[in-house]
């Protein structure tokens, strides 16, 4: 695992969360780094969410530091603005920068007031702790109903990616979704940064369901040391990332509350490649697409009727359906296949969905969600208990 060069990481447990186990963490440049940022589109969205906005917008895409807590998402609370704000000033004095080179974030359960002095008492300890080798410690002290952390690796001509996510629930694409944090040592600007992780961001975070439930903090921020003195060619730097966060998003869609299974999604031949992501987004989406794939059953009337409903024009006796690699659908009809055989194959940890359309186009995405099981149920019913 080569990290890059000119972040330090930290974590703690500041007591914000019942389970005592890390639930604070800092990711820190040692100077100020290029960041971009992807939030929510929530209507409902955190106060951690409106003040990173706000900050990158004052500092011009300046960062220098974002700090993290698990267990309150510091949402739709009396204080949480003032909160996001107060323990934002107090990170960026043990830091000695400007409070806007501070991007807050927060995930946890919403609706419950946040005590910012759990924050500010155990940020002298925090800012201590930082260390280029902590990036293991950030990435587990995010977790909420995670099971496991997630992070991935990516190098290019000189320079390194490396990014954590966290996310197993209320997970739906239309921006980013959860929690993500990418840092790289390339040299790049706030602007050229802002393109690429737009560019990135359709084809990996927003490939991903888990539930359909999109959450009020979602935030995926990428910041760019310049450490390494390379400046890569704009290309270069988009695989280095689209790496990176397809392996966070598929991740996420593994470890998705009570999920058995991943399920990939791909989606060819329509005429535009929005148009197979909304296919590919409904199916994901489908309740009944999920569950039977959780009972390992090929009925993949459900997943002709997803994909009839996701508002695209196309002619079902054109549609082709193979599930494992066969097919069960020809032109729209029942094709033949072995049902003991497919239902071992279904029972697979990996699952993977083709929906093809003939003659429309040359469209095409692919989608990442998981099956959905009682275990989702378990989980969401005593959420916060």
């Amino acid at each position: 695992m080569n990290l890059p060069l000119g972040f330090r990481y930290s974590a703690l447990y500041a007591g914000i969360r019942k389970a005592k186990k890390n639930d604070l963490a800092l990711i820190a440049a040692d100077a100020p780094a290029a960041g971009a940022a992807v939030f929510t589109t929530n209507r409902v969205a955190a106060a951690p969410v409106v003040l990173g906005r706000a900050h990158l917008a004052v500092s011009d895409g300046q960062v220098r530091a974002v700090l993290i807590n698990a267990g309150n998402a510091n949402c739709a609370t009396r204080t949480g603005e003032r909160v996001a704000l107060t323990t934002a000033k107090a990170a960026a004095k043990a830091l000695r920068c400007p409070v806007e080179q501070v991007i807050p974030s927060s995930t946890g359960v919403i609706g419950m007031e946040l005590d910012p002095k759990l924050i500010t008492a155990a940020l002298p300890q925090l800012v201590a702790g930082l260390s280029a080798g902590r990036f293991d410690d950030a990435a587990e002290a995010i977790m909420t109903t995670d099971l496991v952390k997630k992070t991935a690796f990516a190098e290019g001509a000189g320079f390194r990616v490396a990014g954590m996510t966290k996310g197993s629930g209320m997970i739906h694409p239309n921006m980013a979704t959860t929690l993500g944090f990418v840092m790289t040592d390339a040299v790049v600007e706030p602007a050229a940064l802002r393109a690429a992780l737009k560019r990135v961001v359709e084809t990996s975070y927003n490939r991903l369901s888990v539930d359909g439930d999109m959450s009020t903090n979602d935030t995926l921020l990428v910041m760019a040391s310049g450490a390494s003195g390379v400046k890569p060619p704009r290309a270069a730097l988009e695989k280095a990332l689209e790496q990176v966060c397809q392996s966070l998003a598929k991740q996420i869609a593994r470890d998705g509350e009570g999920a058995r299974k991943l399920i990939e999604i791909v989606v060819t031949g329509t005429r535009t490649n929005a148009e197979a992501a909304r296919i590919g987004r409904a199916i994901a989406n489908s309740p009944l697409v999920k569950t039977a794939i959780a009972g390992a059953d090929a009925n993949w009337g459900r997943i002709l009727c997803a994909a009839g409903y996701a508002g695209v024009e196309f002619d079902p006796r054109q549609v082709d359906i193979r599930l494992q690699g066969v097919r069960v659908c020809r032109q729209g009809l029942a094709a033949a296949f072995d049902e003991s055989a497919m239902k071992k194959k279904l029972g697979e940890a990996d699952v993977r969905i083709i929906l093809s359309i003939a003659g429309a186009g040359q469209g095409q995405a692919t989608f990442w969600t998981c099956d959905l099981t009682e275990g989702y149920i378990e989980i969401n019913g005593s959420y916060r208990t």
